[in-house]
C-alpha cells in the first residue's frame, strides 16, 4: 500500500517542477485580466511573476477621476488586493520598473537588480502621457494625469494653490478639470480642437457639453495652442502662454493631451514596434513567439486600443494561447465610446461625423439637454452620436456593427429600441421635431 503512495507523490512533485515560468511586465488592468483568464482555464500551468512600476496592486485606472473628485477613495478602486496575488501563488514585485529584457537567456531585470527567468513573457506596460515639447514643461507644478501619484499630487496642490490649467479637452482632461474645480480651484481647459471631445463628439454635441461645463464654473480656450509654460523665481510654473499671446495664470498645469504606447523596453529588446508592440492575432509579438503583449502598448493590425473592452477581448484570447490551448483569434474590435462627463451622458460610434454619401437624422433639444444624431448610408446605420440620453446607445451600436438593413425601422429609428419593437399600428405619435440633413 505504501508503495502505491510514493509514485503518486513523485508524479505530483515532477508536475510542479516542470511548471513553466511566466513573467508579466506591468500590473495594470489588461495584464491582470489576462492572468485572471489564464488562472481560470489553466491554474497550474505556470509559476507567475509580476513586476509593477507603481507601489500599488492592480487598480481601476478609470476610477481615478472619482477619487480626484472626492467621490471615492483609493482603497475603493483596488481591483486585486495583495491577498489575491498570494492566493494564486504569484510572486509580486511592486515599485520595480523592468529596465532590460534578455531574449537570449530569457530573463528580465528591474532597476534594483531583481531578475526573473521566463519561458513565456507577457508585456503589459500600457501607455504614457504625451508631454508637449514646449519650453517650461519641466517646471515644478507641471504634471500629467495617469496614475495614483498624479491624482494625489493634484489633491495636495488644490489645498494650497488657486489657479489650474488643463491642457487637453479630451475625456481625461475634462475629468481632471472637473475634479480640480470641485476641490476649489479656478480651472481653464486649453484645447487644440475647435470643440471638446472632438474625437468622440460632433461640433453640436461638443458645444452643448462646453456650455454645460461653463455653467459649472469651467473656462475654455478652444482652438488654442500652448506656446510655453512660464515659471517664477522658485522654478514653479506661474502661467501658460498661448500661441496667440494670451497668458493664463497657473499654479498647476495638467498635461492631458493624449497618450503614446509605452514601447521603449520592447524596442530596446529588439521587438518590432510601430504605433505599439506589433502583435499577431494570438497576441504574440511578431518578433519573438515566446513574448506576448496586450493592452495599450500592443499594436494589432496597425491599431493600438485605449478602451477597456478591446483590451479585455485581447486578454481572453491571449490567455488561451498562454495556456497552450491553441484556440482563439483576436481579429480587432469595433468600438464605441460611452462616457459620463460630470454627470452628462455621451455615446458615439462609427462614422458619426457623416459627410458625402450619407444622410443625417437629427433630434435637437438644447434646452432639455438632449441631442441625437444618426448617420445613415443607404439602408444601414453607420454612425451615432448621443448627448444627454444614451439609453439606446448599445442597441444602435448592435445595428451598426451587424450592418443590418433598416427597412421598416428607418422611420422610427430615432425613437429607440422600444419604439422599434412595437407593431407599427401601436406606435404613439412622436412629438419631437426631426430634421433630415
Amino acid at each position: 500500500m505504501g508503495g502505491d503512495v510514493k509514485p503518486e507523490l513523485t508524479l505530483r512533485q515532477d508536475a510542479t517542477m516542470t511548471r513553466m515560468k511566466l513573467v508579466m511586465i506591468g500590473n495594470g488592468m489588461a495584464g491582470v485580466r489576462t492572468l485572471e483568464e489564464l488562472l481560470r482555464i489553466a491554474p497550474d500551468h505556470y509559476d507567475i511573476t509580476v513586476f509593477g512600476a507603481e507601489p500599488h496592486p492592480n487598480y481601476n485606472r478609470i476610477m481615478l477621476s472619482p477619487v480626484l473628485a472626492g467621490e471615492q477613495t483609493l482603497d475603493e478602486i483596488i481591483l486585486n488586493p495583495l491577498s489575491w496575488y498570494a492566493q494564486h501563488g504569484i510572486t509580486l514585485h511592486l515599485g520595480k520598473t523592468v529596465t532590460q529584457i534578455d531574449r537570449i537567456h530569457r530573463t528580465v531585470t528591474a532597476t534594483d537588480g531583481t531578475t526573473a527567468a521566463y519561458d513565456r513573457l507577457l508585456i503589459a506596460t500600457g501607455s504614457q502621457p504625451f508631454v508637449l515639447p514646449v519650453p517650461g514643461a519641466d517646471l515644478d507644478g507641471v504634471i500629467s494625469y495617469r496614475d495614483i501619484a498624479d491624482t494625489q499630487t493634484m489633491i495636495e496642490t488644490a489645498r494650497t494653490h488657486r489657479h489650474a490649467v488643463v491642457i487637453g479637452g479630451g475625456l481625461l482632461g475634462l475629468e481632471a478639470a472637473n475634479g480640480l474645480a470641485l476641490r476649489g480651484m479656478s480651472v481653464t481647459v486649453v484645447h487644440l480642437g475647435e470643440w471638446l471631445l472632438n474625437r468622440q463628439l460632433d461640433p453640436t454635441a461638443g458645444a452643448l457639453l462646453a456650455d454645460s461645463l461653463r455653467q459649472r464654473g469651467l473656462d475654455f480656450a478652444l482652438g488654442a495652442q500652448t506656446a510655453a509654460l512660464l515659471g517664477d523665481d522658485t522654478g514653479r510654473v506661474r502661467a501658460v502662454r498661448l500661441k496667440d499671446g494670451r497668458e493664463l495664470p497657473a499654479d498647476l498645469v495638467v498635461m492631458a493631451a493624449g497618450i503614446v504606447p509605452h514601447t521603449a523596453l520592447a524596442e530596446q529588446a529588439g521587438l518590432l514596434c510601430n504605433r505599439g508592440i506589433v502583435v499577431n492575432d494570438t497576441l504574440q509579438t511578431v518578433t519573438d513567439a515566446r513574448i506576448y503583449a496586450v493592452g495599450e502598448c500592443a499594436a494589432h493590425r496597425g491599431v493600438a486600443y485605449g478602451l477597456v473592452a478591446p483590451l479585455f477581448e485581447q486578454a481572453k484570447v491571449c490567455a488561451t494561447h498562454l495556456a497552450e490551448f491553441g484556440i482563439g483569434r483576436y481579429l480587432g474590435s469595433q468600438t464605441h465610446t460611452k462616457l459620463k462627463v460630470t454627470g452628462i451622458h455621451l455615446f458615439s460610434a462609427g462614422d458619426f461625423m457623416g459627410g458625402q454619401g450619407t444622410e443625417e437624422i437629427l433630434l435637437s433639444d438644447p434646452a432639455g439637454g438632449l441631442y441625437k444624431k444618426l448617420v445613415l448610408k443607404g439602408d444601414r446605420l453607420v454612425g451615432v452620436c448621443l448627448y444627454g440620453d444614451t439609453a439606446d446607445g448599445p442597441w444602435y451600436f448592435d445595428l451598426l456593427r451587424e450592418g443590418r438593413p433598416l427597412g421598416a425601422l428607418r422611420d422610427r429609428l430615432m425613437f429607440g429600441e422600444s419604439a422599434c419593437s412595437q407593431p407599427r399600428n401601436e406606435q404613439p405619435q412622436p412629438e419631437p421635431q426631426l430634421e433630415a440633413a
